[in-house]
């Protein structure tokens, strides 16, 4: 067996039938005793697009819950809040309906301190107030739904080439100015389905070594006998793992982050060391993190079992 230290989900909207923006405090905590036995050391659970009172109760929810957690489980470790401050243009899964512009007294109807991730469109910050806002209170800012290339005040890019400006060989584009810039890091689904082996492969050549993130971007349905069920208002399906709207919209991933990098250790995309590290090492440095949990890992890549520390 090949032992590691626990793995760092960022970015996961739930799994095993558990939806982070609809589930009780004790379904949360029974998530993540089983993260935990899928090798998560810690997690944030991700809260997007939708009504502000919405917002305010599941923020509410997951503190409570945080509070509540013992001691041998996967750690909340704040949460990431994807949207309501996107750009329509690149809504994905999102309901439009419910994108609120960059406002700073809209943000204070919810702000609160377990958030310490936020994803949004910094094109649509047109004087810098709000993003700095954001910064004054320790706020990891990331970019994502987004069509902009200013990485001004920004920490990271959320599911790099996944709703936002693709790559273009001419001009500016968020693909390419994400690519470019070696002081961001990038979050990217490594599931084989929302980006190319060959373009995961190419990422991984051109970032720094220290600058990658895998994420799952998990939703209810991964790890779970469910074919179809609702998130973000519409009935999702699962299409051959690919879980998608009935426009055939990306809704999240079918996998964990233990799936993902037996997916790429598979396929030699990565070595197996160099994937726990875009897992675990790099997001423990990025969020300053503890690890409190032992991985196991059979040869072909699946999990053993977890220990705690």
């Amino acid at each position: 067996m090949i032992e590691t230290q626990g793995l760092i989900e960022q970015h996961i909207h739930g799994a095993f039938g558990c939806d982070f923006m609809n589930c009780s405090e004790k379904e949360l905590l029974e998530t993540s005793d089983l993260l935990a036995q899928n090798g998560v050391s810690a997690f944030f659970p991700t809260v997007m697009t939708d009504d502000i009172e919405k917002i305010k109760d599941r923020i509410s929810l997951i503190k409570s819950a945080k509070a509540r957690q013992k001691e041998k489980t996967s750690k909340i470790a704040g949460i990431h809040l994807e949207g309501p401050f996107i750009n329509p243009e690149k809504s994905g899964i999102h309901e439009k309906k419910y994108i609120l512009p960059l406002q700073i007294d809209l943000y204070k109807k919810f702000d609160d301190e377990i958030i310490k991730i936020i994803t949004l469109a910094p094109e649509l910050d047109k004087n810098g107030e709000f993003i700095n806002h954001l910064k004054s209170k320790d706020v990891k800012i990331s970019l994502g739904h987004s069509i902009g290339t200013n990485f001004d005040g920004i920490n990271q890019v959320t599911h790099l080439y996944n709703a936002m400006g693709a790559f273009s060989h001419r001009g500016n584009s968020t693909v390419v100015s994400a690519l470019h810039n070696n002081d961001i890091y990038i979050e990217i689904i490594a599931d084989s389905m929302h980006v190319s082996d060959e373009v995961l492969d190419i990422t991984f050549r051109l970032k720094p070594d220290d600058k990658i993130i895998l994420i799952s971007d998990a939703l209810p349905m991964a790890h779970s006998m469910e074919k179809e069920g609702i998130f973000a208002g519409q009935k999702i399906f699962n299409k051959n793992g690919k879980l998608v709207n009935s426009d055939g919209v990306f809704a999240g991933s079918s996998k964990l982050l233990c799936d993902i990098v037996k997916n790429l250790s598979d396929k030699k995309i990565l070595a197996f060391s160099q994937a726990v590290k875009y897992a675990s090492e790099n997001p423990l440095n990025y969020h300053d993190l503890k690890n409190n949990l032992k991985v196991y890992w059979n040869d072909d890549f699946t999990i053993n079992k977890t220990e705690f520390i």
